[in-house]
């Protein structure tokens, strides 16, 4: 496959015409905000849907944390649609601006240049014998969890049709760059600057010690077997939502979406004062 040639990062600025804003659901102060921005907007000529995704919006303004951005990610990669998000969560690595800043966060958007990063997402489905799953989309990562088995799993994997290794662990994570800060991290995986074209693969507590984390260009399509035999069966999990069960010599195919998620960033933080900041690198008590 041809990886999207893209640049990472793009200033552009908008002609709003219709902006939706999607909300935590069942959040009073997101509710709340969502209110108070709608009648900015619309004083200024623009049309407002509130949790709506229709495929027509300018821009897409997220009140809430990373979950609530993960939820509509697909939809608004698929149609093209900006992103802003607005963190009313905890860590807010994607949704990066405070409650605070949402107003003059929106006035930007009406008045001046924005910034625009090029985030990669995977695209996965699952193939069962001559049958192949619709596609699902990640912008964090795609996981296979062995959920309540009482066994590892064994999980063959290749790039390319190039046999890399069988995993023998409790699950592996397929994960964006975007995604190294979330359930790779925690896996013990590394950290990737979000503007590299590039898939994470991660077993989940490995049985071996050796079997470590491997860093893929992501033009590679990678495949991975269940091999734990028939009568087993594990989840795959895509950003956070269940998707399939797959079982003896289902295999789950990966490699990189053709469009990427647009993500409306803040031109005075970089990606290393965020990881400072919600990592608490550099901080003594």
């Amino acid at each position: 496959m041809s990886f999207p040639s893209e640049p990472f990062r793009t200033v552009l600025n908008f002609s709003l015409q219709h902006v939706g804003i999607v909300t935590k659901k069942d959040h009073t102060p997101a509710i709340e905000l969502a209110a108070t921005l709608e009648s900015r907007l619309q004083e200024k000529g623009i049309a407002v849907s509130i949790d709506r995704l229709d495929e027509d919006l300018d821009v897409l303004i997220v009140l809430g944390g990373d979950g609530t951005l993960l939820h509509v990610a697909e939809q608004a990669a698929r149609h093209s649609i900006p992103v802003l998000g607005i963190n009313m969560g905890y860590l807010g690595f994607l949704t990066e601006r405070t409650e605070q800043e949402a107003v003059a966060a929106v006035d930007e958007l009406v008045s001046e240049t924005v910034t625009i990063e090029n985030r990669m997402m995977l695209k996965a489905s699952l193939v069962q014998g001559s049958k192949r799953s619709k596609s699902r989309y990640a912008l964090n990562e795609v996981v296979i969890n062995k959920g309540t088995l009482d066994r590892v799993l064994e999980l063959s994997t290749r790039a390319d049709q190039e046999y890399i290794t069988t995993y023998k662990a409790d699950g592996l994570i397929f994960s964006t760059p975007t995604g190294s800060t979330a359930y790779n991290l925690s896996a013990g995986g590394p950290l990737v600057y979000p503007g590299l074209a590039s898939i994470l693969v991660t077993p989940i507590c490995p049985f071996m010690l050796s079997s470590r984390p491997v860093l893929l260009p992501a033009d590679k399509r990678l495949q991975t077997t269940l091999e734990t035999g028939q009568n087993h069966r594990a989840q795959v999990i895509v950003d956070g939502q269940p998707a399939w069960d797959i079982e003896g010599e289902d295999t789950l195919e990966i490699e990189a979406a053709k469009q990427p998620l647009r993500l409306i960033v803040s031109p005075s933080r970089d990606y290393f004062a965020i990881l400072r900041n919600k990592l608490h690198w550099g901080i003594q008590k």
